[in-house]
């Protein structure tokens, strides 16, 4: 396509006629807009003409563009604006991410852990440099969990597993244990709502997705018994802070779907998500205290330790776990054992134990102030656990935008949904990011919620 702007109006509005300026120009009508991705460019000769200028120059302009991926040349066919760089992201992320320079005044869309309650992770980084051995990390045949952290893994699971072992991060976890138990076509039971990279990942291994709808215990026995019936393969649940929910599942139901589970019979396997653990409050519930041999528990420390950690510690089976490890030396053979080496001295440092906590009863407290001060405009909702807070709104897409109107970036629901619903719209919101200001912020969405 070729509108007004890319033809007759990006000559009016050059200014400056060198190469750069001329660069510049097109740059500025990118970001604003004015340009969207896909949209073709006027030609070398035609731009000159207009502008009145060497096809040199406006050549010159278009390389510059094209070094810093703002356009691409396709030849005769033209050269053509760019997708921004997140169009790398599968499409529920990239629906969740926005250009680095729209920033509003106050983003709670990310679900990511407040960075002024992470741990320090200097001192961590100095002590595992200083400490680890040659042979540990100049190996590429030594064990991949150092034994260390594997022992203080052990030490915390919410089950004995039979094998323990990292990886990075829990998605990276999730997509290799559904590897093993799952094939091109199968059926998987995954909550709704739910975590919207998992629904993306399900569709790039080829699985069906079956939706189990929860309340305020977890994951529906009657909605499980339903996806069994269906004959899926795995289930995948988050078993503590549910993204986007907050819900944790309860001791109780626990065993009833356990239970279910069993009566089934053997063949499907459970993956726990337990992303937010170290700074949850709710307690450390698993399927994995009744079914040890059918369930994958994987816990993250990105929202507690950092994402940039890039670690996630997978305990289960051996059935699934050594084949798992198997086919990663394959790969990217293990997780670094010096990063390794710093989450298991963040795990015993004092200092970085009690950010830990502190974090997590912030947290909680930045839960329940917003709650509150939303039951004062009328508003009544369950507070969570974890970083999020799902607000249920009567339009979805006018809240999205009365908020931005406010200054105030929200998630929006519909990504999270495994199947297409035609009731009431719902906004995710990080109120783990809500440092102060509660009372402000309640009023927008509160007034957002019944638009």
């Amino acid at each position: 396509m070729e509108p007004v702007a890319a033809t007759s109006s990006l000559a009016s509005q050059v200014v400056d006629r060198s190469p750069r300026g001329i660069a510049a120009t097109v740059a500025r009508l990118v970001r604003t807009g004015v340009l969207a991705p896909g949209d073709r460019l006027p030609t070398v000769r035609v731009l000159a003409h207009e502008l009145g200028v060497s096809p040199a120059t406006v050549s010159g302009a278009f390389q510059a563009l094209s070094a810093v991926g703002l356009v691409v040349s396709r030849g005769r066919a033209g050269t053509y604006v760019l997708p921004e760089p997140s169009s790398w992201l599968p499409p529920r992320y990239r629906s969740m991410a926005h250009p680095a320079h729209d920033v509003p005044r106050l983003d709670l869309s990310s679900g990511t852990p407040d960075p002024q309650l992470l741990p320090v992770l200097g001192p961590a980084l100095a002590r595992a440099a200083q400490h680890a051995p040659a042979a540990q990390t100049g190996s590429y045949l030594a064990a991949p969990v150092l034994d260390a952290l594997e022992a203080l893994l052990r030490a915390s699971w919410p089950f004995a597993p039979q094998r323990v072992t990292v990886v990075d991060g829990a998605l990276d976890a999730m997509g290799r244990a559904l590897d093993q138990v799952t094939g091109f076509g199968d059926r998987v039971a995954v909550e709704d709502p739910g975590f919207p990279p998992v629904f993306d990942l399900l569709e790039q291994m080829g699985l069906e997705r079956v939706p189990v709808e929860l309340d305020e215990h977890g994951v529906r026995p009657t909605a499980l018994a339903a996806a069994l019936a269906q004959g899926v393969r795995a289930v995948v649940l988050q078993p503590r802070a549910h993204n986007p929910t907050g819900r944790s599942l309860s001791p109780t139901r626990a065993r009833e779907l356990a239970a279910l589970l069993r009566r089934h019979g053997p063949g499907v396997v459970v993956i726990e998500d337990d992303h937010s653990g170290e700074i949850a409050s709710a307690r450390d519930v698993s399927l994995g205290t009744y079914l040890p041999d059918r369930v994958v528990h994987v816990r993250s420390y990105s929202k507690s330790h950092g994402p940039d950690l890039r670690i996630a510690a997978v305990g289960g089976p051996a059935t699934v776990l050594d084949p798992m490890v198997a086919r990663r030396m394959l790969g990217p053979g293990w997780t670094s054992r010096l990063l390794q080496r710093v989450l298991a001295d963040l795990l015993t440092d004092s200092a970085a134990i009690a950010a830990v906590a502190h974090a997590r009863r912030l947290y909680f407290a930045r839960q329940r102030t917003l709650v509150e001060a939303l039951a004062a405009h009328g508003v009544q909702v369950r507070a969570g656990d974890g970083v999020n807070l799902w607000l249920p709104v009567h339009d979805e897409r006018t809240a999205l935008v009365r908020l931005e109107a406010a200054g105030i970036r929200v998630a929006p629901g519909a990504p999270f949904r495994a199947r297409r619903t035609d009731s009431a719209g719902h906004v995710r919101v990080t109120v783990g990011l809500l440092r102060d200001d509660a009372e402000t912020v309640a009023r927008a969405l509160a007034l957002a919620s019944v638009a």
